[in-house]
């Protein structure tokens, strides 16, 4: 299957090279492309599990899926994970 999710906190190509690299790395998860204009990260993937997995592993780094809490400590992630992101490019 494929999907679409729409994220917060995605600002820049830095931040687009961070999700891609953590969601490729989940199990199971291929095609990974992010859109930073849009603030969407699309995969395809087998099982729902995984895609649990992919929403917990954003949260992870600091970007939530639109319409959860996004406290100050996502925030402050994301802007340490588009650093690192920047960084690696």
């Amino acid at each position: 299957m494929k999907t679409t999710i729409e994220i917060q906190n995605l600002k820049c190509g830095g931040c687009a090279h961070t999700v891609t690299q953590a969601v490729s790395k989940v199990e199971g998860i291929n095609d990974v492309n992010v859109d930073v204009e849009n603030s969407t990260v699309t995969f395809s993937y087998e099982k729902e599990v995984q895609l649990d997995a992919v929403t917990k592993k954003l949260l992870s780094i600091g970007y939530p899926v639109a319409g959860e809490e996004n406290s100050l400590g996502s925030k402050a992630k994301s802007y340490v994970s588009c650093a690192i992101g920047k960084m690696n490019k």
